[in-house]
């Protein structure tokens, strides 16, 4: 897992060779863009661009995925994020290839709880297991970006 801020994302671009591609798609987020899903290399990496509430941890499922990795920006609005190994977390709904993802029970305690806000990014890979869009004190309104990269590219 790695966290960080859109200003720093250069840094980040030598990991995968679709990184590039996309933290310059990034760093040019128009927020007006509609909800919805965006092919910016075929299937190796798309875009998702998401507007939803937050809500509090008990209501919110942990998840891990296995073809694609996770770049996840906040462009609106202040949300935690837990982490774990996904190794340490206990399976409630098996790994479905379709969607690319398995969904988990939340661990007694996370190794990390991240504060996601305006331009910060979380990576994460197979063996991070996360649980977005959980509220900060009282629901908010997010605008976010997660970008899909093919981890075989």
């Amino acid at each position: 897992m790695i966290l960080d801020h859109l200003s720093s994302s250069p840094a980040c671009e030598k990991l995968h060779p679709l990184f590039p591609k996309a933290f310059a798609y990034l760093r040019a987020f128009d927020v007006n863009t509609e909800d919805g899903k965006y092919e910016l290399q075929g299937q190796d990496l798309v875009a998702i661009v998401q507007r939803y509430r937050t809500a509090p941890s008990a209501d919110k499922l942990w998840e891990a995925h296995r073809i694609y990795g996770d770049i996840q920006v906040v462009y609106q609005g202040l949300e935690y994020c837990g982490h774990a190994d996904q190794s340490s977390l206990v399976v409630i709904s098996p790994y479905v290839a379709e969607k690319d993802v398995e969904k988990y029970a939340a661990p007694t305690a996370p190794s990390a709880l991240l504060t996601l806000g305006r331009g910060n990014f979380a990576i994460f890979h197979p063996q991070d297991g996360h649980q977005p869009g959980v509220q900060i004190g009282a629901p908010a309104d997010i605008l976010k970006v997660v970008i899909k990269f093919r981890l075989k590219a």
